[in-house]
């Protein structure tokens, strides 16, 4: 699988962070990294403690990096989660969190189909 090839599969636009990151080193090095970030499962923990305010920084970090990495599908979930959270809890806010949910374990298989691609 290439880099583009796990772009198609994570629902993101490879062109466009092509466009930005300027480098295919930089981009790949970006979307491993991804997998490491802690916001997601911050995320989580934060909906079930019903601590909005720190599931909307969560959201925000997730949101802002998609954009970034030009992760489009995860992004578009994850936006109105977190303008749900934005001024804490909303009745929508848990419907979302599952959109985000699925689409965050899409993204993550790709890069982990990726990943297990890349040479030795």
């Amino acid at each position: 699988m290439t880099l583009q090839e796990c772009y198609t599969a994570l629902g993101g636009d490879y062109a466009e962070v092509l466009g930005r990151l300027r480098s295919e080193a930089l981009v790949r090095k970006f979307v491993l990294k991804f997998l490491t970030d802690p916001s997601y499962d911050l995320l989580c923990r934060s909906m079930e403690q019903a601590d909005y305010g720190e599931a909307f920084r969560a959201a925000h970090t997730i949101k802002g990096v998609c954009q970034n990495l030009s992760f489009t599908k995860l992004y578009q979930s994850c936006a109105p989660l977190c303008e749900a959270l934005r001024g804490g809890f909303t009745p929508e806010a848990p419907q979302l969190a599952q959109q985000v949910a699925a689409d965050y374990a899409q993204t993550v298989e790709a890069i982990r189909t990726f990943q297990a691609k890349l040479p030795a």
